[in-house]
């Protein structure tokens, strides 16, 4: 069993909601039995139409804690990762290092957050020994896909044989948030480099999670992202397969060649055509 607990200070963690929209219009009447005889008048809008509603955007702290891992601190913008907390390290670690600023040292400090998640530990346990066997247990299957990176420091651009690049599988539709990813590269196992990024929580009240592995593309090459849950060690497997550019090549060649060949026979079948009927027409 999982606490989930979005938004667990309102004052920090609220959605923006846009400002009512107060829609000033003036009418002017007449009085059906003072118009024309003949004339009826109706009501005469002279405001313009009120304008749109603003967008509204979500920025939600969320704590969870659990058996395994026990717990986790995220801090994000419309599901996006802003900072996570590292508690291990009992410090605060931006989303995207190169571009967000650190965390403010005297906001959410290690003294307000760790009486909080060992709180949330206590209420958990009590609650899983009170519901354990009288409630299932909420569990959903990760969606997974695996794709290449179109960030790369070398090219950025889509993977090219040859180039380094970075291959990212997403994990979506997570919950509880203890699964484990893994890599491998034609049946084995590939640890060198790979990184996982922390749980994200989404409206939904699931998680995603990232995992990165640097790799050189080689045509077909086959690599595999493993997702395995903790609770029934459940299995998802997603496979992306290099491109074979010298095959993609040789078949836009072909293409190209027949093509080519195509318009000549459509060609000399018109001029045939034009023949037999210039000789029907002289007969």
């Amino acid at each position: 069993m999982a606490l989930f607990a979005p938004n667990r200070r309102p004052r920090r963690a609220h959605k923006a909601a846009p400002a009512p929209a107060v829609n000033h219009r003036r009418h002017a009447f007449l009085l059906a039995d003072s118009a024309p005889p003949g004339r009826d008048w109706g009501v005469i809008d002279s405001a313009p139409p009120p304008p749109p509603d603003p967008p509204s955007h979500l920025l939600a702290e969320v704590l969870t804690c659990q058996h395994s891992p026990s717990r986790s601190l995220s801090v994000t913008l419309d599901a996006q990762l802003l900072y996570t907390f590292d508690f291990p390290g009992s410090r605060w670690n931006p989303g995207i290092p190169s571009l967000l600023p650190p965390w403010p040292p005297a906001l959410e400090t290690p003294q307000e957050i760790l009486p909080e998640a060992q709180l949330c530990q206590e209420i958990l346990q009590n609650i899983s020994r009170v519901f354990t066997g009288l409630l299932p247990e909420a569990r959903v299957s990760p969606e997974v896909s695996p794709k290449e990176s179109r960030w790369s420091p070398s090219s950025g651009s889509p993977a090219v044989p040859g180039e380094p690049n970075t291959l990212v599988c997403l994990v979506e539709n997570i919950f509880p948030p203890a699964l484990d990813i893994s890599w491998t590269l034609a049946g084995a196992p590939v640890t060198q480099g790979v990184t996982h990024s922390p749980y994200t929580p989404t409206a939904e009240l699931t998680f995603v999670r990232f995992s990165y592995v640097p790799f050189v593309p080689a045509a077909g090459d086959v690599h595999a992202c493993v997702v395995t849950s903790r609770r029934d060690n459940a299995t998802v497997v997603t496979y992306w397969v290099a491109p074979d550019v010298a095959l993609d090549e040789q078949l836009e060649a072909a293409l190209a060649g027949a093509a080519v060949a195509l318009g000549i026979v459509l060609a000399l079948l018109g001029v045939i055509l034009a023949l037999v009927a210039w000789r029907g027409r002289g007969g």
